[in-house]
């Protein structure tokens, strides 16, 4: 059997997506206003990432403004005409000076150095016309993981306003692509969701494709070509380990975790047949999950792993199926024009994206568990593989430029509007976005 990727590394023609329908006219909700002072502090000292007091302090308040301005549930209060808070004020907000620039909510903060060399970061989130505190967060860090302190605090203010669970102390996996566009190297990588501390995980030396994210985003299942068959492996990101998920010789691709970490859903390729199969992480025999003589491949589970959303073209076009994750009650969703693909359940359970094409026509969007509301939120060059925020506020995907061919990454709000570019050092594909539970 002769097996060809296209470029954005999913199998066969089956995975050329996206598609055409019409636009999502969802209103962003209404957003908060928030006030965000820079950092107090007890006393200024030098660290290894700068001073307390005129470095870390504003470096911090920074990186939150930044993060809860890139989504639509917040606006940041103008606070430079107002007295920036001191130590002791951090507990006991002067709530009148932030209720003068209209603010509901106030973060403030202090980041302190310890006689350890570690960094002590706390924010507390206020309810400003209440005059109470609605949250606080408090951690004990190294100098350089200053960044990774702003984001945990920024989600506390996001969890308060919008009630959806945290999103900026996360990381995306994709596949990072340099060279000709018609004959990409590509690399496992991956970063904070902001694009800082950027890693490569494989070398130049062997394609990669189509990387997805555990659980507790601790290891990812990517595909390999070395060999020249497509092969799953797991690659853990804390130690560098990485290991084939079946035996050497098979022709594996696709992969997905079960919610609970314990398997992965990926198709197999066996006597000239692709099939969707389960197989434990920790090793033993695969279990076949479907047996069509179609091509059935790009699971994806439900948050409650009782069920599990895929493709196939056993109708004649590639379309959207759902069956329970034991194989049975295999049924049909999607009924566009056009080919579907890429499906993604969404954290919350209630939608699942994916990347449909029309012609020369291509999209993202989402639709409910049976088939119903599609929308569409974004119409772009050749847009394909969404992948959720892991709030499910937002979509994450790869265009590609027309007339450079190169590849790059963008967000969308999950009900659709503005589209925000990702950056990332070259080219990239494939995303995976994940919350970090260590």
């Amino acid at each position: 059997m002769t097996i060809s990727f296209s470029r954005t590394a999913l199998l066969l023609p089956l995975l050329i997506l996206a598609g055409t329908a019409a636009e999502a006219q969802n209103a962003a909700p209404t957003a908060t206003v928030i006030a965000i002072p820079p950092l107090a502090t007890a006393k200024n000292v030098d660290t290894d990432a700068g001073t307390t007091t005129w470095g870390l302090a504003n470096q911090i308040s920074d990186l939150i403004i930044a993060d809860l301005k890139s989504t639509d549930a917040f606006i940041v209060a103008d606070v430079s005409k107002v007295r920036i808070p001191s130590y002791p004020e951090v507990t006991a907000p002067a709530y009148s000076q932030w209720r003068s620039v209209h603010a509901k909510l106030l973060l403030s903060g202090f980041v302190n150095a310890r006689d350890d060399g570690r960094l002590t970061v706390g924010c507390y989130v206020y309810d400003v016309q209440t005059g109470r505190e609605l949250a606080r967060q408090g951690f004990a860090v190294s100098p350089n993981e200053w960044r990774r302190a702003a984001h945990r605090c920024a989600d506390a203010a996001y969890v308060k306003a919008s009630g959806k669970t945290p999103q900026f102390d996360s990381r995306i996996a994709y596949i990072a692509e340099s060279g000709r566009p018609e004959s990409p190297t590509k690399r496992l990588a991956m970063m904070d969701f902001d694009g800082a501390n950027h890693i490569f995980l494989t070398d130049e030396q062997v394609t990669v494709l189509t990387p997805r994210w555990s659980p507790k985003a601790d290891r990812i299942a990517y595909v390999s070509l070395s060999g020249g068959a497509p092969q799953v492996r797991i690659a853990d990101v804390s130690n560098s380990a990485d290991r084939p998920l079946l035996p050497p010789g098979s022709v594996s691709f696709a992969p997905a975790f079960s919610p609970d970490g314990q398997r992965i859903a990926l198709t197999i390729s066996l006597n000239a047949n692709a099939d969707i199969y389960a197989v434990p992480v920790e090793g033993g025999g695969p279990q076949r999950l479907t047996a069509s003589p179609a091509i059935d491949t790009s699971p994806s589970f439900s948050p409650d792993g009782s069920r599990i959303v895929f493709i196939s073209d056993r109708s004649g076009s590639p379309q959207l199926y759902v069956m329970d994750s034991d194989g049975s009650n295999q049924r049909r969703i999607s009924f566009g024009g056009g080919d579907y693909g890429s499906p993604a359940w969404s954290p919350d359970g209630e939608r699942i994206a994916f990347a449909r094409s029309q012609g020369p026509l291509s999209a993202v969007g989402s639709m409910a568990v049976d088939g119903s509301d599609e929308r569409i939120v974004t119409r772009g060059p050749n847009d394909e593989e969404p992948a959720w925020s892991p709030d499910g506020s937002r979509i994450v995907f790869q265009r590609q430029d027309p007339a450079t061919r190169r590849t790059a990454l963008a967000m969308v709000p999950a009900a659709g509007g503005e589209v925000r570019s990702v950056l990332t050092p070259q080219g990239a594909s494939d995303p995976s976005w994940a919350e970090r539970q260590e």
